[in-house]
């Protein structure tokens, strides 16, 4: 489906907040790690090569060797083995873990710079946003805060106790997705873990080639059976050009849209809001735009949800926090509150003043605290967007005006060209030449594991296409 032909060309809409500013922050942290590690594994390879060439090699007296588990203070934690510990944790213990595990999308403010050439975009499923886990012959779903929506069979790997072909007992997986209730479906938006293989580290570029080319050999994407309860599928993504924004917007899925997320093809999995994947909504593409209050209600005043802090300080979800305002000492006693309580507050007739995309005066009203089931306070970037669709909302046309027109990209090489998925077999097919060809010209900068599960589908290509292997 092809957008609609316009003579006119809208303006550029101008940026009123620093949300590209941190994206670049973000994607160097991701680059800085990288190199991080590389010179660590350089080191440790040297130390390797010099204890070899020594001559006279040290005795090493024989010493009974303690494990000891891994902690930060010795390096990044391994956050997909974390999980499998996790998944025996019980009550409130495990609502607070996988409540800060899931990736979240800020909401887009502004456009992002080359969102043609660096970002995918999808339809969002509308339903109940998850963690799957399928470890243990079990499969758990948990939602964004942390409290338990299924346990079930599934054909994920050791997902069933007695499906046969499920994989060694050690094998797990980890998928983010999202629950739709009509068609009591998961809808599979991105892959974390697969067969035990951590996708932390790897760009989304990766993570949903890898997604689109295995979830369908387990069998998950097939019809519900007594070792598979609930069906899986993967979303339809798109190159964020004209034909895919267009068509992500308007084209037809087997699902409720809630609106579109786009993901930085650069980007790594991290827990917690990040300004590399955004969600943007408007009326034609989800039936909730405004936030309503506990009645179903739209408010005639935005309202908020902060956290309370020790001092009194009103702050957002994100890291680090924005401070909103403050309560005074005496209405928190009076008002029976503690720190870390939710509370909702109304925008009032002062509103939101900012400077330079920075909030500098809020003029907020208590009214109570929200449902106990909630997790997180908002972040700053869905009160902005909230705020924007009430005054000056960003709209379809803004985002279509960043992207160059397809006489301009026509000489430009196609990064990854994925296709809606089959109706019929719930896969989404992709072009392999053009991934290939893509991986070999950025093979330079994957990560360990990148570059080994790069090898490894590289391989699998070559034999598909009979051709000989080429390093």
């Amino acid at each position: 489906m092809a957008p609609p032909q316009d003579t006119r060309r809208p303006f550029k809409r101008l940026a009123i907040s620093d949300q590209q500013r941190r994206r670049d922050i973000s994607l160097q942290r991701q680059a800085q790690s990288r190199r991080d590690a590389q010179h660590q594994a350089r080191c440790l390879a040297s130390t390797v090569l010099s204890l070899q060439s020594q001559t006279t090699p040290e005795p090493v007296p024989d010493i009974e060797l303690e494990l000891v588990p891994e902690t930060e203070e010795s390096g990044a934690p391994s956050q997909d083995l974390d999980v499998r510990h996790a998944a025996k944790l019980k009550g409130a213990e495990a609502r607070k873990w996988f409540a800060k595990q899931l990736m979240l999308p800020e909401w887009m403010i502004d456009v992002p710079d080359r969102l043609s050439d660096d970002w995918y975009v999808f339809a969002r499923p509308a339903g109940k946003r998850c963690f799957v886990v399928s470890t243990n012959g079990t499969t758990v779903s948990r939602q964004r805060n942390g409290s338990i929506l299924h346990r079930f069979p599934s054909a994920l790997p050791n997902g069933a106790k007695k499906r046969d072909g499920s994989g060694p007992n050690q094998s797990y997986c980890i998928l983010d997705c999202i629950f739709h209730e009509l068609d009591q479906t998961y809808y599979v938006i991105d892959m974390v873990c697969w067969r035990g293989y951590s996708l932390y580290d790897c760009a989304a570029e990766f993570r949903f080639f890898w997604l689109n080319s295995k979830l369908g050999e387990t069998g998950a994407c097939d019809p519900p059976s007594f070792y598979h309860k609930y069906r899986f599928s993967a979303v339809p993504v798109y190159n964020c050009d004209q034909n895919g924004l267009f068509s992500a917007y308007s084209g037809a899925v087997p699902y409720v849209k809630d609106g579109l997320l786009f993901y930085n093809k650069h980007a790594h999995y991290q827990a917690g809001n990040t300004p590399l994947a955004l969600v943007w909504k408007d009326q034609n593409c989800s039936q909730y735009v405004i936030d309503t209050d506990s009645k179903g209600q739209v408010p005639t005043q935005q309202q908020v949800v902060l956290e309370l802090q020790d001092d009194g300080k009103l702050v957002t979800s994100d890291d680090p926090p924005v401070v909103f305002g403050g309560l005074d000492s005496d209405f928190i006693q009076k008002s029976g509150l503690c720190t870390g309580n939710l509370l909702r507050f109304a925008i009032s007739d002062g509103g939101l003043s900012f400077v330079d995309g920075k909030l500098v005066k809020a003029d907020l009203h208590y009214l109570e605290k929200p449902n106990r089931a909630r997790a997180f306070a908002d972040s700053f970037s869905k009160i902005m967007f909230q705020h924007t669709v009430r005054h000056c909302p960003l709209k379809i046309d803004d985002l279509l005006a960043s992207i160059p027109s397809p006489d301009d990209q026509q000489n430009k090489p196609c990064d990854i060209d994925m296709v809606p998925i089959s109706s019929m077999s719930g896969h989404s097919p992709i072009n392999s030449a053009a991934c290939r060809d893509t991986y070999r010209s950025k093979s330079s900068s994957l990560s360990a594991l990148d570059f080994f599960l790069h090898l490894v589908w590289e391989f699998r290509c070559n034999c598909t296409t009979g051709k000989e292997y080429e390093a």
